[in-house]
């Protein structure tokens, strides 16, 4: 039964990897209807607003028992601000010059900025297995990009840099937030942080948004709703389910499908193809970043 229930998650781990790495595809794709960066995340928002508010009144009395004060809602503000509002739209904004199959290569090196953040904030000292792995993720990057430039000129660089933003202040959200998530609880915390960033979408939309919102084409309202529903609500269950199923060490090396899957996903639905040379990059990332969730997932353990 044992054995039953961690095949189980593992294929929820991987089902939830997958359905996270269409949401490029699928903004790729929308951004074809030339619709823009802040209004596909801001119908993105608006599809996944009402799960989160129904996930946060039902599990607004979890964790009452931990005592809470004004100042932990503020960093909840703070932290739905940075790791999720900052995060999507800089990720948005880098698909608009990028490869959907670049964009999860640069976006999968979070767990590396998290160490140097640790050791940058927190002293942390990083290890040689952990200076590997940065070496070789961030290696795989540049062998990526370097070709790509030849392919589609220097625009690759903006977006590069976007998506890499992205990665920085997810990985920031990841570091500062530790130690308000116990309080909250996972789910009642990723709600409160979510609402917070549909909030600042809303905001931003209304001061810089020129798309009439009630004129798009049909496709683009479907990708939004696909994008909220099946590539933001489902997977992050999905993965928190699967996590607690098979721990996180072994969802390291799930997680590395990632990258696979939107290369393939993107070749596929987009017509992306990839030099050899930037199969290399992809794959030098891909075991960076397994070694290293998986030395953060032992530390966690002793």
């Amino acid at each position: 039964m044992m054995k039953k229930n961690f095949w189980l998650g593992v294929f929820l781990g991987v089902l939830g990897i997958v359905l996270f790495s269409s949401k490029a595809v699928m903004v790729k794709l929308a951004y074809k209807y030339n619709v823009d960066a802040i209004t596909m995340l801001l119908l993105r928002m608006l599809f996944s607003f009402p799960f989160y508010v129904v996930i946060a009144y039902l599990y607004r009395n979890k964790n009452k028992e931990i005592k809470t004060t004004k100042s932990d809602y503020y960093w909840v503000v703070f932290f739905g601000v940075v790791g999720y509002y900052l995060a999507s739209y800089f990720d948005f904004e880098g698909l608009t010059y990028i490869k959907a199959s670049l964009e999860r290569i640069i976006l999968f090196v979070y767990p590396t900025i998290v160490i140097l953040l640790n050791r940058l904030f927190f002293k942390q000292p990083i290890t040689k297995f952990q200076a590997l792995a940065i070496f070789l993720s961030y290696l795989g990057i540049v062998i990526a990009f370097s070709d790509e430039v030849d392919v589609s000129g220097n625009n690759v660089y903006l977006g590069g840099f976007f998506v890499l933003l992205s990665a920085i202040t997810y990985a920031s959200y990841l570091v500062g937030s530790g130690w308000l998530i116990p309080k909250f609880g996972v789910v009642k915390f990723t709600a409160y942080a979510m609402l917070v960033s549909c909030f600042c979408v809303f905001i931003h939309f209304s001061f810089m948004g020129e798309t009439d919102l009630f004129n798009l084409p049909w496709q683009v309202y479907g990708f939004g709703l696909l994008i909220a529903v099946f590539a933001t609500v489902i997977p992050s269950f999905l993965v928190s389910t699967s996590i607690k199923m098979i721990s996180s060490s072994n969802f390291a090396i799930v997680a590395g499908v990632g990258p696979i899957s939107t290369i393939v996903l993107a070749s596929f639905f987009l017509g992306e193809r990839l030099t050899l040379l930037q199969f290399l990059g992809a794959f030098l990332v891909i075991i960076g970043i397994v070694i290293t969730s998986l030395k953060q997932a032992k530390n966690k353990k002793t």
